[in-house]
């Protein structure tokens, strides 16, 4: 058996891309994606269709909002091709640029699902990502009592995000174990294995917290660097790989121990404690690691959002619609 089948049989795998025939070559159970991803995707031939349809989909919408409301149709495009391979769900990210106006992420995840649910993809089979702002944290609050699932994405802290996530009773979350690692090398040190490797170490405290005190949400690694650090994290409710790992892990027959098992009663793991914008703030601050990574994470999927909107934007021009 190789890595990537004993590996499934104790995480459910995600493939972490907008490519869709990389997820019909590894058949993956769930799909993530996110503005770089879309981006990087939409560049492809292969999928112009989607831009195609996005383009004429919104040609009779105002002016001032055409370009938005088609950069949103075509992340549901891709959605909605992706959730016709994969047999779990799949993750759409709101635009970054609101990540700090909760009524906008919740009105645009809303708009999202009205048109995923036009093509005919239910709900149940979509999560919006959204940034785990302590704004984006009380989206996704209100959008989990509408029935709207969310994955609360660019999560570095324990204390304040994913505290906060869980008491707010959101689907899902992704800790991002390769920019905490990244951080730490150009802060500290570069980690001698994967259990001094500081990403490693956050998602298995958040692991651990979540079963210590009975949280129902789940904890999904992103962003990996390493092949060893997805093993590292064997047991983890979800893992989001990326075709690069997907394929050494199918290359592989090594042994995969698994290293996070649900035992609440066995973990030890902090205390809970208030959670509200202040303790939030608060704990963020002290964490700069977290601080700091959150918002250059926004910013970065706000360059790729706007790279790829000037992108569309110019077809838009090309376009007799």
């Amino acid at each position: 058996m190789n890595q990537f089948d004993n590996l499934a049989r104790q995480s459910i795998i995600v493939a972490d891309t907008g490519d869709i025939e990389q997820i019909r070559k590894y058949k993956p159970t769930d799909a993530t994606t996110n503005p770089s991803l879309i981006y990087k995707a939409a560049k492809l031939p292969q999928y112009e269709h989607l831009i195609d349809e996005a383009i004429a989909y919104t040609a009779n919408k105002p002016a001032n909002e055409r370009l938005e409301w088609t950069m949103d149709r075509l992340a549901v495009n891709f959605a909605a091709e992706i959730a016709a391979i994969v047999p779990g769900v799949v993750s759409v990210e709101v635009d970054a640029s609101i990540a700090f106006k909760p009524k906008r992420t919740a009105n645009r995840a809303r708009r999202m699902i009205a048109m995923l649910e036009q093509k005919g993809v239910p709900r149940s089979k979509i999560l919006i990502k959204i940034a785990a702002t302590w704004y984006g944290i009380k989206a996704a609050e209100q959008l989990e009592k509408e029935g709207i699932h969310c994955n609360l994405t660019l999560i570095f802290n324990l204390e304040a995000q994913a505290a906060a996530c869980a008491e707010a009773g959101v689907t899902l979350i992704s800790p991002f174990v390769g920019r905490v690692r990244d951080w730490q090398i150009a802060n500290k040190t570069a980690p001698k294995g994967v259990d001094d490797d500081d990403g490693v170490i956050l998602v298995r405290k958040i692991y651990n917290y979540y079963q210590r005190h009975g949280y129902k949400t789940i904890v999904m690694g992103a962003s990996f660097r390493t092949k060893e650090e997805v093993l590292a994290l064997a047991g983890c409710d979800k893992l989001t790989i990326g075709p690069k790992f997907l394929k050494q892990l199918s290359d592989s027959n090594d042994p995969v121990p698994q290293h996070l098992f649900k035992n609440a009663g066995a973990v030890v793991a902090p205390p809970k404690g208030p959670v509200d914008d202040r303790h939030f703030y608060q704990r963020l601050c002290n964490d700069p690691m977290a601080l700091e990574k959150l918002h250059a994470g926004i910013r970065g999927f706000m360059k790729d959002g706007k790279a790829c909107a000037d992108m569309i934007s110019k077809r838009m021009m090309k376009s007799k619609l």
